[in-house]
């Protein structure tokens, strides 16, 4: 039996094997894709919503600070919930955004509001660090009010830049460009540039500014020696108050320093210290031992004066490098999550033949997501009261299935 085959059938035969290739390796890549973003938005949720669980459920933690804390990992949750899920539907499918002009406002509007208030929290937190730092009747001035304000503040700016496109301010091929299946924010020249200097760029300096001098105030404090510096009574008796009316309003979040660390203790310097070179408050114990006779110290030699200064300045340095630290993780993180994606915003705005690849564009928005998934851990991890939250939430639920 004969058969007759060709050119034509065999390129026919080739050209089915080739696209029969394609489409599973481009299902392969929607699988793997899908299930790297259902693991970003699954891990999202739950860390947000642990800190939130945790703050409500545990009392040391339900401190006025931590309000901004709460608000932030709203903001984050929302990114969650409304941002990402549809991220991922606009990533997955090969022919581009298929949900329609409606939906797609509805998105970069969500997209917008949900990553600039969760920015701008970050701001929030590194200005109240600052006044906690910098000033010392600020933690008794910090009330459920003027924290109110900076998160009222956050959300409505935060409104205000993700509201502008839907109020007219978009460029004129909009419709067009959702046609076509691209779901992008406004790229008016004019909005891209106040979007990104409002949301990114200002953000930035303000945050990298404070946390300097944050750091350089957290320094001056390691090194300041107990008892260089007599403090006025009234301004004593103020800390004391603190301590013993006070003592929520103390070290709550990644990097709080409000006073100087004795320089006996082994704290590191993300956590409070309740006296700022004056003397601890004396227990009951240390009444007693002061009230009776004690036999004269011996005379300190020169060997041991040496060792002890070694040793201060070995602490020193360990804190100084502990808080170098801390403010570099905090920092590091959100400009590596979010300044890639703006510098190619801002440079497509404007130049426009200079957009990025589509691959690279979303592989930059996406790590700016990673960024809401990033802060609970982050604005969390330093907090030895979270990290002892966390593990009751754990434990607790490991016990009740057991």
């Amino acid at each position: 039996m004969e058969t007759n085959l060709t050119v034509g059938d065999v390129n026919a035969g080739n050209e089915s094997s080739i696209l029969n290739i394609d489409s599973a390796a481009s299902d392969v890549a929607a699988i793997f894709t899908a299930v790297v973003l259902g693991l970003i938005i699954l891990t999202t949720v739950i860390g947000n919503v642990f800190v939130i669980a945790a703050i409500f459920s545990e009392r040391n933690l339900q401190s006025v600070a931590n309000y901004l804390i709460v608000s932030l990992a709203v903001a984050d949750l929302m990114v969650a919930c409304l941002v990402m899920p549809l991220g991922a539907v606009y990533e997955i499918n090969s022919t581009g955004w298929p949900l329609g002009p409606e939906l797609c406002d509805m998105w970069t509007c969500s997209d917008v509001l949900c990553c600039t208030a969760s920015i701008l929290h970050l701001v929030a937190i590194a200005v109240d660090r600052y006044w906690a730092v910098t000033d010392l009747n600020y933690i008794q001035a910090r009330n459920p009010r003027r924290i109110g304000m900076l998160v009222v503040a956050v959300w409505v700016v935060s409104l205000g830049v993700s509201l502008a496109p839907q109020l007219g301010w978009k460029d004129p091929g909009y419709l067009d460009r959702i046609a076509d299946g691209k779901c992008l924010v406004s790229q008016d020249a004019a909005y891209q540039i106040f979007a990104t200097c409002a949301t990114f760029y200002v953000p930035l300096l303000v945050i990298l500014f404070l946390y300097w001098r944050i750091f350089q105030a957290a320094r001056r404090r390691i090194r300041k020696r107990p008892g260089t510096a007599v403090q006025p009574p009234r301004e004593r008796r103020g800390i004391l108050r603190l301590v013993t009316k006070r003592p929520r309003e103390e070290s709550t979040t990644a990097f709080t320093i409000t006073r100087s660390t004795p320089d006996h203790s082994s704290a590191s310097p993300e956590k409070t210290s309740s006296y700022n070179g004056a003397n601890p408050p004396a227990t009951p114990a240390a009444a007693t031992a002061a009230a009776s006779p004690q036999p004269p110290p011996p005379a300190p030699s020169a060997v041991s004066s040496s060792g002890s200064r070694k040793t201060r300045e070995t602490i020193e340095a360990k804190r100084e490098r502990k808080a170098a630290k801390t403010l570099a993780i905090i920092t590091g993180a959100f400009v590596a999550c979010w300044l890639p994606f703006f510098s190619v915003t801002l440079l497509q705005a404007l130049c426009e033949p200079c957009a990025p690849p589509d691959l690279v564009a979303s592989v930059f928005l996406w790590l700016g997501y990673f960024n809401s998934t990033l802060n609970p851990v982050i604005y969390t991890i330093f907090s030895p009261e979270f990290r002892q939250a966390f593990k009751r939430m754990l434990c607790g639920a490991r016990g009740a299935r057991g």
